[in-house]
């Protein structure tokens, strides 16, 4: 029987993030740096049974929703093999995935086949040359092709199309952005820039905020907000005409931690409780060790009580974490 896993502001936590890698195979301006990066060692990322023991904990704890991340989750050997282990646990309601589908051709029918239904794919400019500027590869055909293997799957589910805003390059992609979300059956979503990038020079100056983007559209083709769900990141939008709508992730300029229900699980195996936390639970170590099952749970309910209230940013005093977003999960 499963328990309710709260933190110490009441809110019930239901959704679980899973980092599988911290290796990415883009190069992304907001994230990482362009030269050599030194990857997490091999031996201290969480193989598949340990993620399955740690989802399992969860599961029992109350977590419903689970989404596999990275990095790049699709440069995981065999990640379909994890998910077919992932949906087989009894009590997951939902098992999604983010990608930047440089790999979802390859691997689409066999993600929708291991149970995974809805899908949040990374493309952050329609524009070949702009693509190529943010992500620092000339890459935009193969994600494309992708969304189009991922969206002839049968069974598969939502699909939903992430850009991050970057001021300079957001504004003129709108227009092909508004296309697009016409014309395809994909959520296009803009999320504002975080600082987690391995830069640190991240302002709030710099960002391209929702509420820009949004005027943006609707002076192209007219928008109205759809009511938000509760635990949702994104505002969602509709076009007036009922073609396509658009989505806004602004956890700068309008936070949503006031009913957050989200943690998360590093690839090597420490738990979160927040995006920006600055202290993490460390279950690797308790796993090998042979932790019980009964303890586990006892350190992931201690480590979840104590869950941010919110991340801060853009409070006076507000550190960007260690941890960069590729060595995070998203």
């Amino acid at each position: 029987m499963s328990e309710v896993l709260v933190d110490g502001h009441g809110r019930r936590i239901t959704d679980l993030r899973v980092s599988v890698t911290d290796l990415c195979n883009l190069r992304c301006r907001y994230c990482l740096t362009p030269g050599d990066i030194e990857w997490l060692p091999r031996g201290q990322i969480l193989r598949f049974e340990e993620i399955e023991t740690v989802v399992r904990a969860l599961v029992r704890l109350g977590v419903r929703d689970v989404r596999l991340t990275g990095g790049e989750p699709l440069v995981r050997k065999d990640l379909p093999a994890l998910a077919r282990m992932i949906a087989r646990i009894d009590g997951i309601e939902d098992l999604s995935l983010t990608t930047n589908g440089l790999l979802l051709e390859r691997d689409a029918e066999a993600l929708v086949a291991a149970g995974i239904r809805r899908f949040n794919v990374s493309l952050d400019a329609l524009s070949p040359a702009r693509f190529a500027e943010v992500t620092r590869r000339d890459a935009v055909g193969r994600v494309l092709r992708g969304l189009d293997a991922l969206s002839r799957q049968p069974g598969v589910g939502e699909i939903k199309v992430n850009a991050v805003a970057t001021r300079g390059v957001t504004e003129h992609e709108i227009p092909a952005f508004v296309r697009f979300a016409r014309s395809n059956p994909f959520q296009v979503r803009f999320i504002e820039q975080m600082p987690l990038g391995a830069h640190r020079d991240w302002t709030a100056a710099d960002v391209l905020t929702g509420g820009e983007i949004v005027a943006m559209i609707h002076a192209i083709h007219p928008v109205e907000e759809v009511p938000r769900e509760a635990h949702a990141t994104a505002r969602v939008y509709r076009f007036a005409d009922g073609l396509g709508e658009v989505g806004f992730v602004n956890p700068v300029s309008q936070p949503f931690c006031d009913d957050c229900n989200r943690i998360r699980l590093t690839a090597d195996g420490a738990l979160r409780t927040c995006l920006f936390s600055h202290d993490e639970t460390d279950l690797r170590g308790p796993l090998r060790d042979g932790a019980a099952p009964d303890d586990l749970a006892r350190i992931i309910r201690d480590a979840v009580w104590r869950k941010e209230l919110k991340h801060r940013v853009g409070d006076e005093g507000f550190r960007q974490p260690e941890r960069t977003m590729s060595r995070i999960g998203g």
